[in-house]
């Protein structure tokens, strides 16, 4: 990690360009609309899949930066913007709903994530659990109530095959991943997606706070169990819980 006063290599920042408090969405072409939720936003720069924007909340800085898709590109968007200053982390993106109970269009607040990741084991033993800032979370559940929206507290797992999610059929490990499938349905695992084990297990590894909520696009369990084949993409929900969370931890610091 360079040094807080170099330019960092990938997000092309350094020390004192971030806020404390740093939103990450994994798509760039979202960083705007969150942007937008912010007090005066503006745009800083953008680099490879990182693209980033500032803004404020009761007056502190607070950052948008996207991660782009799996571990290594988050483990390197949280590394340099930790060395630039962020320390208060939250991923805000889509996952596919495992849980029955979790239905498309819920909001899902991660507690913890299965590390089916590779990223992770880079930083961190198997043994080591990947974990969000508890006081994250309740900041998180908090917003979602005030917010009054449907939400749903728990693990999350954390793949790095899209594909090997929605065909692992195909795949010539298909019994492995099948039976990991089966066992995170038995384990109570409310949703996938494929960033948040990284997040949490970087974060801890830096000492910096972490949190996720995700917007639940669709749940194949609930099509093969009820024919639920609902299907929403609008991430507003999520991103808005995000912003209110942070809002509402600023006014606790002070």
């Amino acid at each position: 990690m360079l040094d807080s006063h170099e330019k960092q290599f990938h997000i092309s920042l350094s020390g004192g360009a971030v806020g404390e408090y740093c939103i990450l969405p994994g798509d760039p072409g979202r960083c705007e609309k969150i942007a937008q939720m912010l007090e005066k936003p503006s745009h800083i720069v953008q680099n490879r899949e990182y693209n980033v924007w500032n803004g404020t909340l009761c007056g502190s800085l607070v950052t948008v930066c996207s991660t782009g898709i799996g571990g290594p590109s988050t483990a390197i968007a949280v590394e340099e913007l930790v060395a630039c200053g962020a320390r208060t982390l939250i991923r805000v993106g889509t996952c596919g709903g495992i849980a029955l109970p979790v239905k498309s269009g819920d909001v899902v607040i991660a507690s913890g994530a299965v590390r089916q990741d590779g990223t992770s084991h880079e930083y961190a033993p198997p043994e080591f659990p990947a974990v969000s800032t508890p006081e994250v979370v309740f900041a998180l559940m908090q917003a979602a109530k005030g917010l009054k929206y449907s939400y749903h507290t728990g693990v999350v797992q954390s793949k790095d095959s899209f594909y090997g999610q929605h065909s692992p059929s195909r795949m010539p490990t298909s019994t492995a991943l099948l039976e990991k499938w089966e066992a995170w349905k038995r384990l109570g695992v409310l949703a996938s997606e494929m960033e948040a084990s990284t997040l949490f297990t970087v974060g801890a590894a830096l000492g910096v706070q972490t949190g996720a909520v995700f917007h639940c696009v669709w749940n194949q369990e609930r099509a093969d169990e009820y024919g639920d084949f609902s299907e929403k993409h609008d991430t507003e929900k999520a991103i808005r819980v995000a912003v209110e969370a942070i809002r509402r931890m600023i006014q606790n610091k002070d």
